[in-house]
């Protein structure tokens, strides 16, 4: 059995943090937070040295890991993913208490940063002496840069286990994929990832930054074993064609629209005879909560009309995990204190608990 070595439980101790603290505050969610250490942990003082001692138990824990990743600083138009990992975790306690699955802790998140690429040799620095007390680390800052970092070391040591990604706005997704694709292909195993969403995520850049909602899946597209390897299930709201995306960038797309005309049985038919012709072997499922159509799902940045419903989404999931082993996966945009919808509290239920039965059932899969 691979064994939790000292120098990478040292990286998870300097880089990571109990799960729900990925969120730095004094008394915001103080609440919340204490449930959910309580819940877990039985008790709400001394949090810090109860997680650090969990880690050892990762070696022998289920296959299916649980990380949360809580940055929204990648996002662009409303705000407030970074509370998702809280809250899809007490959401998963709460409706899912039998799951299978070994909670790591949260990124450490300084809100203002995305990408270590982005910053100075002073920032990086200065954020290394606030993170780490100091400013000659050779750990990364950045949440983006820590989860790659710390995955790459998690595969190599555990490649029979899966992350369950919490986020976060959707760049999150950019590390927990092209460690996870690396990884595979190491193992040699053909991967495929199969994208919900509403948008195609496939910007080159948005407004001069390279890494962000909108465009994390251009940046994996080399890591795949094939463009094609991505195929993108709920798309609706985009200013340019299907086949612009298709021929520009090689992807595989099913529009929600196909989903109402053609029905979801024969959509998810030719997502099985794709992956069948690619000769794959194991599938990450990335789940941005704006697939779902807005009516289910409003407690997000970008909620849109006119896509799936929960059913549909479960139906596509069952028969992909009945034909395929699901590997990895994530859940992303989950923003509860963010509607649109002007319906409060009741938007905030309906949206984690569609996001709740979706994860506990990626996580389940990972498990297996």
């Amino acid at each position: 059995m691979p064994q939790l070595t000292t120098q990478f439980k040292e990286k998870l101790t300097q880089c990571l943090c109990p799960p729900g603290n990925g969120v730095f505050t004094v008394n915001t969610a103080k609440e919340r937070k204490e449930l959910l250490h309580q819940t877990i942990f039985g008790q709400t003082t001394d949090v810090d040295n109860l997680w650090k001692n969990s880690l050892n138990k990762l070696p022998e824990s289920s296959r299916a890991v649980i990380l949360g990743i809580a940055s929204d600083c990648g996002g662009g138009i409303l705000r407030g993913a970074n509370w998702g990992p809280l809250f899809i975790r007490t959401t998963l306690l709460e409706q899912h208490p039998s799951l299978n699955a070994f909670d790591l802790g949260d990124i450490r998140v300084i809100p203002h940063l995305l990408s270590d690429k982005y910053l100075n040799d002073a920032t990086l620095a200065n954020c290394r002496k606030a993170l780490y007390q100091n400013d000659k680390s050779d750990y990364c800052v950045s949440p983006l840069s820590i989860t790659e970092d710390v995955l790459h070391d998690f595969y190599a040591q555990f490649p029979e286990k899966g992350i369950f990604g919490i986020g976060g706005d959707h760049s999150v997704s950019y590390p927990l994929t092209k460690a996870y694709l690396q990884a595979k292909q190491k193992q040699g195993k053909r991967t495929a990832i199969i994208h919900f969403d509403a948008h195609t995520d496939l910007l080159v850049e948005r407004l001069g930054i390279d890494l962000c909602f909108g465009s994390w899946c251009t940046h994996i597209l080399d890591d795949l074993p094939a463009p094609e390897h991505l195929i993108q299930v709920g798309i609706r709201s985009t200013a340019k064609s299907k086949q612009h995306w298709e021929s520009t960038f090689g992807v595989k797309q099913h529009w929600a629209e196909e989903v109402k005309k053609l029905g979801v049985d024969k959509v998810t038919e030719n997502i099985l005879s794709q992956l069948a012709n690619q000769n794959i072997d194991e599938i990450y499922v990335s789940f941005d909560i704006d697939a779902i159509d807005e009516s289910f799902a409003s407690s997000t940045g970008t909620p849109e009309p006119d896509g799936l419903l929960p059913e549909e989404a479960m139906k596509i999931l069952q028969e992909i995990a009945a034909n395929y082993p699901i590997t990895g996966g994530d859940m992303m945009e989950i923003a509860p204190f963010t509607d649109s919808s002007g319906k409060g509290e009741e938007s905030r239920i309906k949206t984690l608990k569609v996001a709740g039965d979706i994860s506990a059932f990626l996580i389940n899969e990972i498990s297996k």
